[in-house]
């Protein structure tokens, strides 16, 4: 088993400590390759360690303690090897430590001295998915939608940059905050997306530790920029996603559509935060953003206490502002899915497959055709969409439940 692989291995209780731990060795020793290998080394040995002699009492105390040792170990190798004297210094680690600056949360600091303006945007992306969401490589390339060679190459040149170009990792001050929190904001909320409906076929199709962690640093990123809209909004959409969770899962533990959830079930304490949010940003006038759209329109799905008395007009008009915003496939294949029950699914239906040469590799294109044909009678076509949808599906509970509607169908 490899390092990464054992990282992997480890419980998702103790994983969560991976951030921590890198944030932790990359402040001491400024080098994110020796704090991913220190701290994958650091998993490595608790994969082991902990097997035998059980889960010690502080396991994040112990994790850090094992990681800053094999970080050590490396320098001295490498000091040995090449001489390098100045960075065998940071063994002694008599510097006074770093000011903490505008982000007092080490995690969250890290997630901003990762996304660095001068890293594309996906490389940031990734490399903080990779770093500090603690994603697997597979989990990241399926969110990118690319091939998991490909997310390891863009992973591997984004560090290469930062080392050519001597990037600092620094605590970042309150004056870069505004340039980095775009990059940000789209790490967070594909970490909350994977907690959501997680994509490895061998995990849980709910992660709570990962909405949750979302959920804590954007609420920390509000209190850093009160007045960014963009912010604001993606809070909003998480809230409004979140308060759904109880009632998402049948108790076969098969995903429940939207129109069939006990709305009972939301949280109620949730979903008035987000409305207040949303009203909020629409007060102010502004021109909302993506995730400002995105609050807008989980907000009305969840001012109807019936799925009947949803308002898809309004829907299809906040989708028709996001479109203009955001041209991507996938926002025009959910806005299909609101034109469905608007303009009925024929007309959807010439939406969707408008999309196939971009998302042929998307699940969700062939369960939302798949859902399209089985409303129009077309049997046949919609049990070979569902069979591709399955082939892309992410994990158990979704293949589960594919399978059942394609099965249905005569």
């Amino acid at each position: 088993m490899s390092a990464i692989d054992a990282r992997d291995a480890i419980t998702r209780a103790h994983r969560e400590e991976w951030a921590r731990v890198v944030a932790s060795l990359t402040r001491r020793f400024g080098d994110l390759d020796i704090a991913e290998e220190a701290a994958a080394e650091a998993f490595a040995a608790a994969v082991e360690r902990w097997a035998d002699d059980g889960v010690p009492p502080h396991p994040g105390a112990w994790l850090t303690t094992t990681a800053n040792r094999k970080a050590i170990d490396r320098i001295r190798r490498e000091a040995k090897r090449t001489d390098k004297h100045q960075e065998a210094q940071a063994l002694y680690d008599d510097d006074p430590p770093e000011p903490i600056g505008a982000i007092e949360d080490e995690r969250l600091r890290l997630i901003f001295t990762c996304c660095h303006p001068a890293l594309a945007m996906e490389a940031r992306m990734a490399l903080t998915l990779r770093l500090v969401g603690g994603l697997t490589m597979p989990e990241i390339a399926r969110a990118f939608l690319v091939q998991e060679d490909a997310m390891g190459r863009r992973i591997t040149r984004a560090k290469a940059k930062i080392k050519a170009a001597r990037i600092p990792y620094r605590v970042p001050s309150a004056e870069d905050l505004p340039a980095r929190v775009s990059g940000v904001l789209a790490v967070l909320f594909l970490v909350f997306n994977e907690g959501y409906l997680a994509t490895g076929p061998d995990t849980d199709p709910v992660r709570p530790d990962l909405t949750a962690e979302a959920i804590r640093l954007t609420r920390l990123i509000r209190t850093l920029l009160p007045d960014d809209g963009e912010v604001a909004g993606l809070l909003a959409l998480m809230l409004l996603i979140e308060a759904r969770s109880t009632a998402r899962f049948s108790a076969d533990g098969e995903p429940v559509p939207l129109d069939r959830q006990d709305r009972a079930a939301w949280d109620a304490a949730l979903i008035a935060e987000g409305h207040r949010l949303v009203r909020e940003r629409l007060a102010t006038g502004d021109a909302p953003g993506r995730y400002q759209l995105l609050a807008a329109i989980n907000a009305v799905h969840t001012s109807a206490d019936d799925a009947r008395d949803t308002d898809w007009s309004q829907i299809v008009a906040l989708y028709d502002q996001l479109v203009r915003l955001d041209p991507s496939p996938i926002i025009a294949l959910n806005r299909a899915v609101a034109i469905a029950e608007l303009d009925g699914a024929e007309v959807a239906l010439a939406a969707v497959v408008r999309l196939e040469a971009k998302l042929a590799g998307y699940r969700a294109y062939h369960a939302t055709r798949a859902d399209l044909l089985r409303r129009l009678g077309r049997n046949l076509e919609a049990r070979a969409a569902y069979t591709a949808a399955i082939e892309l599906a992410g994990n158990g509970a979704e293949t589960a439940y594919l399978t059942r509607r394609r099965d249905e169908l005569i």
